[in-house]
This record gives structure tokens, sequence and C-alpha cells, in this order.
């Protein structure tokens, strides 16, 4: 950790102290992430080439039980799996299914339904916030040309929430941070990541403009709803009717509606580069990922959507899965040809924080490649590197 980080971190944890109260054991803060390595986990890595059902079904069950088994997370639990619609469906990277491209593949998800039902899971309740929407989740799948039919029909007892606003439930949760927070003692949030047994970050593996890269971490951003930290978020009370994006948690201009407590520290710095990561870290804290499960089979290099400039269609043929979000999305890096022990300045992270080492500093868990078991193919064997896939097509990178 570089000076500046540290006093940083310190600093941080120092208001989280003042704020949090009843929220925040003070010593074990100082006691886990800085005198006790982050724990870590077994990550398995699959070659998949196409989203062909039964190549998908083969390769995630080996995955699965390469990782203890499927049943021992899901057996006799309500499950809820947060996968990924990030921006408009009407953004298209040329005319690409948004699945090949940016968003959660649709087969991926009907193919861990199924899975998922075979190993006992008691309900299944698919979560997204999508963009400025405050439809039936099933509506906005529809305007992406999913069909929530097949998905529902892959197993027993599934449903759908849209979590970015109340929704279905009768009162926001409120989910404290551990260890204090890095930007908010506490997250408001819909009651589908409170009523689960079980939360998986299904996702696709890719860059990102202001995070540098995005897998099972960044997927968990979209946790928080709109109505509340959106940028029309109500001041008294949520905005049940929200539109755009997390403005609060990107810029910080104001604070989040009046139900949920206030940031931390409000002057601190008003840069998404230093903002989204971490509420990331505290986001995935707050609520733990049991499962994380990315999807490299079909993406795109240069950011998260096809908003962002110079981005292409790539084709990895991976898929990742784990049990610790740090660890998983540290293996991702290094299959991506990136750094995870990158610090600010160096990329992918030139204009922000690193967020898998402020999860590290947090104490949920390592990126260091020394400490992480890779299961199934090897990292240096089907490594994909997305920046060089820009360079042979003459397209500058983004930064």
């Amino acid at each position: 950790m570089n000076t500046y980080s540290r006093r940083e971190a310190l600093k941080t944890m120092g208001y989280a102290a003042v704020a949090a109260g009843a929220y925040w054991n003070a010593p074990s803060l100082l006691a886990s992430p800085l005198a006790s390595p982050a724990p870590t986990a077994p990550v398995a890595i699959g070659t998949c080439k196409t989203y062909d059902s039964a190549e998908l079904l083969s390769t995630l069950d080996r995955m699965f039980d390469q990782l203890g088994g499927l049943k021992r997370i899901v057996n006799g639990k309500t499950v809820a799996i947060k996968i990924n619609c990030t921006g408009s469906p009407a953004y298209r990277l040329g005319y690409l299914p948004l699945g090949d491209s940016h968003y959660t593949n649709p087969q991926v998800l009907t193919a861990t339904v199924h899975l998922m039902g075979k190993a006992g899971a008691k309900r299944i309740r698919i979560v997204e916030s999508p963009w400025s929407s405050a439809y039936p989740l099933e509506e906005s799948l529809l305007q992406a040309d999913w069909d929530p039919r097949q998905i529902a029909s892959a197993a027993a007892n599934v449903e759908f929430e849209n979590t970015n606003f109340l929704g279905g439930g009768k009162k926001y949760v409120r989910l404290a941070v551990p260890f204090g927070g890095y930007l908010f003692p506490a997250y408001e949030l819909n009651h589908s990541y409170s009523d689960c047994d079980a939360f998986v970050s299904l996702t696709k593996m890719k860059e990102h403009e202001t995070t540098g890269f995005t897998a099972s971490m960044k997927n968990c951003f979209g946790i928080t709803p709109c109505s509340i930290y959106g940028g029309n978020a109500g001041v008294d009370e949520p905005n049940e009717d929200p539109k755009g994006g997390r403005g609060i948690l990107h810029g910080g201009k104001r604070q989040p509606s009046k139900i949920a407590l206030a940031e931390l520290n409000p002057t601190s710095p008003r840069q998404d580069g230093y903002r989204v990561p971490r509420a990331v870290v505290d986001l995935i804290a707050a609520r733990p990922v049991d499962l994380q499960i990315v999807d490299g089979v079909k993406s795109m290099a240069g950011g998260e959507g096809p908003w962002a400039p110079g981005v292409i269609a790539v084709q990895p043929g991976l898929i990742v899965a784990g049990t610790n979000p740090v660890v998983t999305d540290a293996t991702c890096m290094r299959l991506m040809c990136l750094d995870p022990m990158a610090d600010r300045g160096a990329h992918p992270f030139e204009h922000c924080d690193n967020m898998l080492l402020l999860a590290e500093q947090a104490g949920i868990g390592t990126r260091d490649s020394n400490r992480i078991e890779v299961i199934g193919a090897r990292i240096q064997d089907v490594a994909f590197n997305f920046d060089e896939a820009q360079s042979k097509l003459g397209i500058p990178d983004r930064i």
C-alpha cells in the first residue's frame, strides 16, 4: 500500500467509527484488514467457445464440481442471482445480441438456473436494477430480446425482481458494512438482497471506463436502488419512479434520500474513480457474494458498453467461477492480461483506485496470485489480451 492509500484508508476508517456506531466493532476492523492475511478460495476456469446449451451445461457443471459442488451453496435455499444489464437495451455493439457483448448472456443464466434447480434450490430469484426503469424486470428483459419464460422454465420456483426501487417489498432493508464502510456505513436496498440465503453475481468479463475493469464485484454496484441513490432520487422519501443512473454514488453532488444514512465524509473527493471503487467494496461487504460466475465466452474490449469509445467485440471463450469475489476478479484480471496488483496510475487504473486493493485492505479477499488456487484450465494457456485485441485492429486504447 502506498503512503497516500494507507493514510486515506485509516482516515476513512476513523470517520466510519464515528458515523457507524453500532454497525462497527472497531477492534475487529483494526485487527483483521491490517494484521491478518485476507482470505482466499479456489477459482475454477473453464473454456467454452459457444453459448450452445449442451456446452454451457457441461462446462458449468464441471466447474461447480471443482469448487466443491453447487449443492452445498444452494440446496434448500432461496437464491438471488444478480445479473448485469448495464445501460439501455437500445445501446448495441453493431447488430450483436446484447448478451454477446455487454449484458449477461441469457443462455448462461438459463443453464445456471437449471443446474441450481437440480442442486436443490428452493427458490431462485433473478434480480437486477435495469437502467431508468420501474417496470417489472421481465419487461426490461423482453426489451433486450430475452425470453423470460425460457429462464423461468429452467427450474421450479423461478421469479424476477426489479431492485431499482421498492418493487414487491413492503420496505427497504438496511445492510450494514461490517468494517464501517468507505463511503457509507450502511446501504438501503430492495428486500431481495436480504430475503435470500445465497447471493450470486453472474456477469460479464469486461474493461470499464470508471473502474478499469469489471467482473463479479463491480456487478454488485447495481444492487443499489436509483430511487434512493439515483440522480433523481427523492430528498425526503425515495422516488419510486427512478430515472437515470446512480449519480449520488458516482459524483456525490448530493446526499441520498433521507431514508438512508448520510455519507461518512462529505469532504472526500467527488470523483467517480475514487467513489465507485469504494462503493463497490462497501456493497460486497454488506451483502457478501456466495458464488461468482463471470462470462468471458463473448464480450467486448475497451469499455463496459457500446457507448465507450473504441470498443470492439471479442471472443475469449472463457468462464470463471469462484466463491470469493476478490479472488475471482483477480483471476479474471490475469486472464485479461491485466495486473490485479497495480495501483492507481498504472494500467488499467490510470484514473481510479484499484477496488481489489481496497477490498483486500478491508479483509474481504486476496488479489495475490501466489495465494490463489486455480482449478481447471491454466491461465497461461487460455489468457486473452483485451488490449492487444484492440491494437491488432488499429484501435487506440481507451485511455
